[in-house]
Formats: C-alpha cells, sequence, structure tokens
C-alpha cells in the first residue's frame, strides 16, 4: 500500500496525520478484504480550497469536511480531500479529539473510494455509517485513534 499525504494548509504540518492514514488505511482495507495493493492520495486544506474544489468537480459552492475521488484503476485507488478547518470545527462541536474527527474522514473517504455512497438511499446511508462506526471502535480499541 502506498499513501501519499499533502499539506496544502500550514495550520497542521506538526500534526502525524500521515501516520494516523497509515493506521487507518489498512484497517479499512482488511475490514473490506481488499486482496490487491492499493496507492492511495491524501490532501489536507482549508475551508477555502476544499469549497473550491467542492465548486468545481460537484456543483456545489460550499466547503465540506471530506471529498473522494475514486480512480478507474487497479492500483491507484483514488484521491481523498479532508478541510481542517471544518475537521476543526467539527470536533469541537462534539467535544472531540480532533485526531478522532480526522479518522473518521479518512474512513469515511476511503469507503466512497470503494463503492460506498450514502446519498443513494436510506439503507446505503445506515450502513456506511454502521461500518465507519464500526471500523472506528476498532481501531480506537486497538488504541491507534484517541
Amino acid at each position: 500500500m502506498t499513501i501519499h499525504v499533502e499539506y496544502e494548509t500550514d495550520k497542521i504540518l506538526d500534526l502525524p496525520y500521515k501516520d494516523i492514514a497509515e493506521e487507518i488505511i489498512p484497517a479499512v482495507l482488511d475490514c473490506e478484504k481488499c486482496p490487491y495493493e492499493v496507492e492511495v492520495n491524501v490532501l489536507f486544506t482549508d475551508n477555502d480550497a476544499i469549497q473550491e474544489i467542492n465548486r468545481d468537480y460537484r456543483q456545489t459552492d460550499a466547503p465540506t469536511d471530506v471529498l473522494s475521488f475514486p480512480m478507474k484503476d487497479d492500483v491507484m485507488l483514488g484521491d481523498i480531500a479532508i478541510s481542517y478547518d471544518t475537521a476543526k470545527r467539527q470536533a469541537e462541536e462534539a467535544d472531540i479529539n480532533i485526531d478522532r474527527e480526522v479518522a473518521f474522514l479518512f474512513i469515511h473517504g476511503l469507503l466512497h473510494l470503494l463503492g460506498y455512497d450514502h446519498e443513494i438511499s436510506k439503507e446505503d446511508e445506515e450502513e456506511m455509517f454502521a461500518l465507519q462506526e464500526k471500523i472506528l471502535k476498532k481501531l480506537i480499541d486497538y488504541g491507534s485513534v484517541s
């Protein structure tokens, strides 16, 4: 597995999100029984940049927490963009650790790359969100995420 992490915001340069990604991505792929080696790109950015990406690719002119762009390739699973600004705000609102929120967003983005889509139906939403919680709980129980 190859993980590329890029920071477009200087707000988090000292935080270990590449380490978190290296724990979470294999856990999600194991849970989904992904049989092959994959590559994932992760971009940490701010609200302004993610709003621009959201507008350009989803025609939604607003910031969001995470965007996923699946690739049609056997090796490259896809790209995930996470807004640190939104993740931080959501963590504060939920009174949780920022690392936990970022882990949740990684999981959410990866599940989208693997074909899950919570916007199709209520059943799909319930399935995806239950799987997210299961994976996050497993990572918390093993001490990978606090």
